[in-house]
């Protein structure tokens, strides 16, 4: 079972730490096979190749965000991967070039104005869109968890917004966006989508934002209702985990013991609770719906995906992975906690150190550049073969 990834990243001023828009410059600088657009000009989206092994995925990544952050690099810019920008100024946004993004800035006004975030997307292939449908409900429980392990954006328009997610709660004003129903199967499914377009209220199935979905144009279930991840190594580890649930749903499907049971009302509940917490507080632990410390609810899920994980040779490394998230905590606090030790232009050198897969925070430039005050708590006003598309 192959694994795919969609990232976006966040296209930042080195020198100012300030959000910028400047993605068709960026991209002139890289192949639009791996590297596109996306809504606004702040933010550019890669796509992985298609693969087999968590190395191979990781290998890619890697790969791939290198040779953006040269591209960048070369314009005096930076990337960040997170799920919002620390010091994101409401008027940075500038939609980019055509029709369609041109119809959701008119349609959507403030909540296209404001999507200044960016998310990493899973793919896992599936046999049939019926089938994706069924594992789609199956695992829908659990995704909060993998929204907790990616959680880095705590901060909006400078300020704290007491979120480990902040991007969660802006992504779910669109009116396709968070948790997803049940379905009888795919004609069900696709009958609510078309169902959607004729009302009006979006333009097409492209705009179907739900947590997961099947993708619309590939033999894929997705996951999106994850935050970009600073590190490379957590977008794998929510790959493996997300796999993992994938293929356990399938072989509950085989068995006729699906474990839906067609109520997914707490849900958003479960998800609200994992973007304020991340990993630093409590989530809804998908087995009972009662509250739990996340680093319980985390090992609980691992352990039930063990069998899943040794099915595709992924339980050492997800475990691992899984061991030093906790450890580390959320990218949120690491975030939240330099700038409360320095500031917020501190906290993107942070960030853009991560997302280069540098593991030691350095300033970026003279601290004479820095003239962002300090931190204060208030609220916020490849060559592969294949690619994987959104």
């Amino acid at each position: 079972m192959r694994i795919g990834v969609e990232e976006e990243f966040h296209i930042l001023e080195v020198e100012s730490g300030l959000l910028v828009p400047r993605a068709d410059a960026v991209l002139r600088r890289l192949p639009r096979r791996t590297f596109t657009t996306e809504l606004h000009q702040s933010t550019v989206e890669s796509n992985s190749g298609v693969h087999a092994s968590l190395a191979g995925l990781y290998a890619d990544l890697s790969r791939t965000r290198r040779r953006l952050d040269a591209a960048a690099s070369s314009l005096g810019l930076a990337v960040g991967a997170a799920g919002t920008a620390p010091l994101a100024p409401a008027a940075s946004g500038h939609p980019t070039a055509g029709a369609r993004y041109r119809h959701m800035v008119e349609e959507y006004r403030q909540v296209a104005d404001e999507q200044l975030i960016c998310g990493a997307q899973v793919h896992v292939d599936i046999p049939d869109r019926d089938t994706a449908v069924g594992v789609m409900c199956t695992v829908s429980p659990w995704l909060p968890v993998l929204l907790a392990l990616s959680a880095s954006s705590p901060f909006w328009q400078g300020a704290d917004t007491g979120y480990a997610s902040w991007r969660t709660l802006l992504w779910q004003r669109w009116p396709t966006a968070g948790p997803v129903g049940c379905f009888a199967g795919a004609a069900d499914y696709d009958a609510a989508v078309d169902d959607l377009v004729r009302a009006g209220v979006i333009s097409d199935p492209g705009m179907i934002y739900y947590d997961v979905r099947p993708s619309s144009h590939l033999r894929t279930l997705e996951l999106r209702i994850c935050d970009a991840c600073p590190r490379a190594e957590t977008v794998v580890l929510v790959a493996g985990l997300f796999r993992a649930l994938v293929t356990e749903a399938l072989e509950l499907r085989v068995r006729g013991a699906a474990e839906c049971d067609g109520r997914h009302e707490w849900l958003r509940g479960a998800s609200w609770r994992a973007a304020r917490s991340g990993l630093e507080g409590a989530l809804v632990d998908p087995r009972t719906h009662r509250e739990a410390p996340a680093a319980d609810v985390v090992r609980g899920m691992l352990a039930r995906l063990r069998p899943a994980l040794e099915t595709h040779g992924d339980w050492q490394t997800v475990r691992d992975l899984t061991e030093a998230a906790l450890a580390r905590g959320s990218a949120a606090e690491r975030m939240r906690r330099m700038a409360r030790e320095e500031d917020l232009l501190a906290c993107t050198d942070l960030l853009i150190t991560e997302t280069r897969g540098e593991r030691r925070h350095r300033r970026l430039a003279p601290v004479t550049r820095r003239k962002v005050p300090r931190f204060v708590a208030g609220r916020a006003g490849s060559g592969a073969p294949e690619v994987m598309g959104s």
